[in-house]
This record gives C-alpha cells, structure tokens and sequence, in this order.
C-alpha cells in the first residue's frame, strides 16, 4: 500500500479493504486514523489525505495482516458509555461483559442512598468505570483491583476519560482480596468481576485470543474454576448481608459455578444467560 499526495480517503478505504478482504476492519482503521464516526467519515470521504496519517494507516493494516487483533491495533474500543484504551496488557473488552456491567449496574442502583462497588481483576477498567460513570456522582465509591500493574496501567490511563465520577473510584493492586484495604470488610454491597475461566488447553480458545490476549487474564487451571473458587471462597468476608456478587463465566460452567458458590454459603444463587441464551452470568447474595 503507497499513500501519494491526492490519494482521497474513499481511495484508501478502497485499497485498505482489498488489502485486507474485510470492509468493516478497513472502515474501523479509517475511520480512526480519521478521528470521524461513522457519519463524519462518509461526508468526508473524497478529501485528501496527508501523508502522515495515509502512512499510518498502512501501518495499522500491516500489523492487522499478522492477526493482530483489531481493537490492539487500532488501541482503543467502545464499552457501553465508554472509549476504552485497550492494548496486549488486558483483554479486549466484549459484548457479554456487557451484559455482566448492566446487571452489576442494576444491583448497585438499588442500593441507597449509598453504595459502595468492588470490581476485582479489572483489567483495562471496562466494568468498574462504566459503573463510576453511570452511578450517581454523589454516595458511589468504586474500587478497581488487579493483580497487574501493566492493566491497572491502563485502567489509570481509562479514569482519565470519565470525567468528575472518577473522583469516586480508588485502585489497589493484589490477588483479589488481597488488593482491598480490612476496612471495607463487610462494607461491600456489590463485588463484580470478570475472572479468567478458561481451562488450560482449552482447544475451543481461538487461536488469535491464545497468541494475543493475556494468559493469567484468560487461563484458570486444569476447569477453569480455580478463581472463582478463590472468589467464593473469601467473598462473604467483604460483602454485608444482602451484598451480591456478579461474575462472568464460561458458557458450559453455570451447573458447576452454581455448585461453588452455593458450598460456600452464598444465596440465591442464579445463573442468567447472554444475548445467545448460553450461560454467563453468575449472580449471589451474601
């Protein structure tokens, strides 16, 4: 790919789609070598391009070539209400995580006049920001945990773009509870987390996931339970009675984390399914 001075962005988006057999990844890098959305971009389509930003696109395109993942290429990706910073440090936040944010959301707006939010493996921050920024300013307090200091990286540089609200969230870094100071003990009305629950040789993983993503972020022993059972175990320590829990979890494991989490006291426990009617989501009560 050669960008020459003339070269329009609806010819890029021509040569950037036939270098790469697919027209939304070429739209997707257009647009955000552009800085435009979608609307923006069509207006604009048959003006020029510099230089500076046609070279970057093709770099874009090179590394996509080597499957790369899309959003590490491009750095960034939306979650709900949010434009995350995402890169090989974290996962690459997806549609069903989604869903386990809305019901946190909704557990954490019951509570009043005051909540406070516990979002454990955090990761880029896709959970716990969304839910600093769509819970009232006033009475929220929003803890974000990892155990990497490469994706609390991250999450610090994602605080940045929710503007007052992240005046609620606090970050610590541990191995789950580790990470909490003993004072929030019992305190806790809603602890969510997305936890890795793949089994180890997993053959079903898609290989781009396995060679880009995070290892420790996708990988929990020889079922994929070892951490939630880490969770289960300790959570009724942080959350006070009636406090609940939401996790993400592999779409063939909601008979045996419904098993986990109820052997250790938890109540209530339900298992609610994603967009796809496959199970994912675990939620419980203290």
């Amino acid at each position: 790919m050669t960008t020459d001075a003339g070269t329009t962005w609806r010819e890029l988006l021509a040569e950037t789609q036939a270098t790469l057999g697919n027209k939304q990844d070429a739209r997707f890098l257009c647009e955000h070598a552009a800085g435009l959305d979608a609307t923006e971009f069509t207006s604009a389509l048959d003006e020029l391009v510099s230089q500076r930003i046609g070279g970057y696109v093709h770099e874009m395109v090179r590394r996509r070539l080597t499957g790369e993942p899309l959003q590490y290429v491009m750095g960034r990706w939306a979650f709900r209400h949010l434009d995350l910073l995402v890169d090989a440090r974290v996962l690459i936040p997806r549609p069903e995580t989604e869903l386990v944010a809305q019901v946190a959301l909704e557990a954490a707006r019951a509570v009043q006049p005051s909540r406070v939010v516990v979002d454990m493996g955090t990761g880029s921050g896709a959970i716990g920001l969304s839910l600093a920024h769509e819970l009232p300013l006033v009475g929220t307090t929003v803890w974000l945990t990892d155990i990497s200091p490469d994706a609390l990286d991250v999450a610090r540089a994602n605080l940045a773009g929710i503007g007052r609200n992240g005046a609620n969230v606090r970050i610590a870094a541990g191995d789950w509870f580790a990470a909490l100071p003993a004072e929030l003990a019992g305190t806790v009305d809603v602890l969510v987390a997305n936890p890795p629950y793949v089994a180890e040789g997993d053959v079903d993983v898609e290989d781009v996931v396995a060679r880009h993503e995070p290892h420790t972020a996708l990988f929990s022993g020889d079922d994929g339970l070892d951490a939630i059972r880490a969770i289960a175990a300790g959570v009724r320590r942080w959350l006070r009675p009636g406090g609940v829990l939401v996790l993400e979890i592999g779409h063939q494991q909601g008979v045996a984390v419904r098993d986990v989490l109820a052997a250790h006291g938890l109540r209530d426990v339900q298992i609610r399914c994603d967009l796809t009617g496959r199970d994912r989501i675990a939620v419980a009560h203290a």
